[in-house]
């Protein structure tokens, strides 16, 4: 980039990139990062920006940290690649997955390594469909996933994922995803009517799940996904009655139960991963992103000793023939071990509830100043805050407006980079991300809150 300008630098872009949810209209005048400082990022002008959502939810320790630069440089000079595929393994693999195991919850002891979140799910929905062939029910193919519900946009993932504007110019899905109501509180508890089935919200919400399930056919269901917080959707933190009772159901009716941990894992909420706030554990566990914290792209999937001795006992001429060149990639495993040996170290996760407790204070503060602030909501250092007409009757703004568009610029004028689902703008600063740093991005919320008239 150093012989580019920023004007020949954009050109050059729009004429060989093609970038995620591409459209040139969304495109006219793209920042051009340059570097990366703890919570700062500069782009091509100078400008500097506080990074409201590390980058893409993933930059967990900040931006700049030459530790784990140094861990990639260091296994690139030794062994920068080597294939994992059954036959051959390398020691940064064998020790991410150890240590993965003392973090991760109990029941999960035993990982694949993919290089991103999508490739976490397709790994996820394939093996759970495998664990239950050589169960002899072979018929249960199904996934349940929630309205709202994020998981990726390869094939697979994209039919699991709950966004309906990802899928229509690539339809038709694959088949057999069927998705619930997301439990959405802010949504689903006004006017909630209780029964003896469903006394509360939480366990109406949940309850969708088993009325999915007898719907479809408990033998044909293999699996549920859910993120423990919807992400893309909206931070959408659900009630605490909720996972317990979809844990019930999924054991009642012999259905696996994934959490998508993409965003949630490694401390984003508080704790090592989000489903222990509920102390609830899944069969398979998705993660990628805050493991490496970006710097290089891994992920994979966690399962439970059960799904692991299913793969272990197969009948070799029926193995689990699911594979990637970049499973258990030394260098991305270097980076990561690196990347958690500097949360241990910086006891980032202990940190993030505790800024996290700030920052949530500060949004709901942004609620009570602001009247078409409907809900400020989030756990840990992730958050959001809900635009709404009325916020009490739940009346919604008009689409047209594209206020949440509108508070997005008015942020970034102000030095503030994030995204918006819709009228919904998100936040998930880096766990390092200190508390003068919240209330910067609090103080820049609330001047664009009422420069668009919220």
């Amino acid at each position: 980039m150093s012989s580019h300008d920023l004007q020949s630098a954009v050109a050059s872009d729009r004429k060989h990139l093609i970038h995620p949810l591409h459209h040139p209209s969304a495109h006219v005048a793209p920042k051009v990062w340059v570097k990366g400082e703890g919570s700062i990022l500069t782009d091509m002008e100078g400008n500097q920006y506080l990074d409201g959502l590390s980058g893409l939810w993933n930059v967990n320790v900040g931006h700049g940290r030459k530790e784990l630069a140094d861990a990639a440089a260091r296994q690139m000079e030794t062994l920068a690649y080597a294939s994992g595929y059954i036959g051959s393994t390398n020691l940064n693999a064998i020790v991410l997955a150890e240590r993965l195991a003392a973090l991760t919850y109990p029941e999960i002891n035993a990982f694949f390594f993919t290089s991103g979140g999508g490739e976490s799910t397709d790994s996820a929905i394939k093996t759970a469909r495998f664990y239950w062939k050589t169960k002899g029910k072979p018929d249960k193919t199904k996934v349940i996933s929630r309205e709202l519900g994020y998981h990726g946009v390869t094939l697979a993932a994209m039919s699991a994922t709950g966004m309906s504007g990802y899928w229509p110019m690539f339809e038709p899905r694959v088949p057999g995803f069927i998705h619930i109501a997301s439990p959405y509180p802010y949504f689903f508890n006004h006017g909630f009517e209780p029964s003896e089935r469903s006394p509360t919200p939480g366990l109406g919400a949940a309850n969708l799940l088993e009325d999915a399930i007898l719907a479809e056919g408990a033998d044909t269901v293999a699996a549920f996904i859910a993120e423990p917080i919807q992400g893309a959707g909206g931070v959408i933190v659900p009630q605490d009655d909720y996972f317990p009772r979809i844990r019930k159901i999924c054991d009642q009716y012999d259905v696996l139960f994934i959490a998508d941990e993409v965003i949630t894992g490694f401390g984003r909420t508080g704790t090592w991963f989000g489903l222990e706030h509920w102390g609830v554990a899944p069969d398979i566990m998705e993660f990628a992103k805050g493991v490496t914290s970006g710097y290089v792209p891994l992920g994979g999937i966690g399962v439970n000793d059960a799904i692991k001795d299913a793969i272990d006992s197969a009948d070799p001429a029926k193995r689990w023939m699911h594979a990637y060149t970049y499973s258990g990639h030394p260098t991305t495993c270097a980076v990561a071990l690196a990347n958690l040996d500097y949360m241990e170290q910086h006891d980032l996760v202990t940190q993030a509830a505790e800024t996290g407790a700030h920052l949530q204070a500060g949004l709901s503060s942004l609620q009570s100043n602001h009247p078409k602030v409907g809900e400020a909501r989030g756990m840990g250092m992730m958050g959001a805050l809900e635009l709404m007409e009325d916020r009490e009757a739940r009346v919604k703004l008009n689409p047209e407006a594209k206020t949440g568009e509108k508070l997005h610029q008015e942020a970034t004028k102000r030095g503030l980079w994030s995204r918006t689902r819709d009228d919904v703008y998100v936040l998930a600063p880096p766990l390092t991300t200190t508390r003068d740093e919240i209330d910067r991005i609090i103080h820049i919320l609330d001047e664009s809150l009422t420069a668009v008239g919220c």
